[in-house]
């Protein structure tokens, strides 16, 4: 798996004007490609006057699915540029339209290129992304007694709690940068004395 990747932010919607073309570029999250596809055809529903609406998205965190549309514009000027400009930014799940509406003057190839790889390059910066990074997931059980300091010591020093659960015992789902596993299970031992348990799951992303 990645150690981490990037993804926007927020959804939102950037303008830039090339030559009195207007670029509107679209971009949003997308957990998976049925997302994106959707948010494709909502963009193009709500610009279906646009001279073009071309896209490009990148989902999973190593970038198995890869498409890009250039939606009438020269083959390899629109889609292809936006794709490249989302992996050049190591952007994950991440869905990006760019809407054009001409202006009068024709860009040339090399000008489609610039401006549709520009535009969302611009959108990026403007709009935001944050990194998130591969974790260990992994479960503490501790008594109750023991478990309002556990879960405050947790807090205090960041750490992100996914689950509480209580039974018999005290049941706390965390996650951990793999490097600092060995030395959060030492630290679980001394201010448990030893009693807690600790047992490694899975892996999942999240916010660095």
């Amino acid at each position: 798996m990645q150690d981490e990747y990037r993804t926007v932010a927020h959804a939102g919607v950037h303008e830039t004007e090339v030559n009195r073309s207007r670029f509107l570029c679209a971009l949003a999250p997308a957990a998976t490609e049925q997302e994106a596809q959707d948010f494709v055809a909502t963009v193009r529903r709500k610009h279906a006057d646009a001279t073009h609406n071309c896209f490009a998205y990148v989902i999973g965190a190593d970038a198995a699915i890869q498409k890009a549309s250039d939606d009438g514009e020269p083959g390899g000027t629109a889609g292809v540029p936006m794709l490249q400009m989302l992996l050049r930014r190591d952007m994950r799940y991440v869905v990006a339209v760019v809407t054009r509406y001409y202006g009068g003057v024709k860009l040339g190839a090399g000008g489609l290129i610039r401006a549709y790889g520009g535009a969302v390059g611009e959108a990026l910066d403007t709009l935001g992304t944050h990194t998130r990074r591969r974790f260990r997931l992994a479960t503490l059980t501790v008594d109750h007694q023991r478990a309002g300091k556990v879960h405050n010591d947790l807090h205090t020093t960041g750490r992100e709690i996914r689950d509480v659960r209580y039974g018999e015992a005290v049941t706390i789902e965390i996650a951990l940068p793999d490097a600092e596993v060995e030395a959060f299970r030492a630290w679980l031992a001394d201010v448990t004395a030893g009693a807690a348990g600790f047992e490694l799951g899975g892996e999942a992303y999240g916010d660095a």
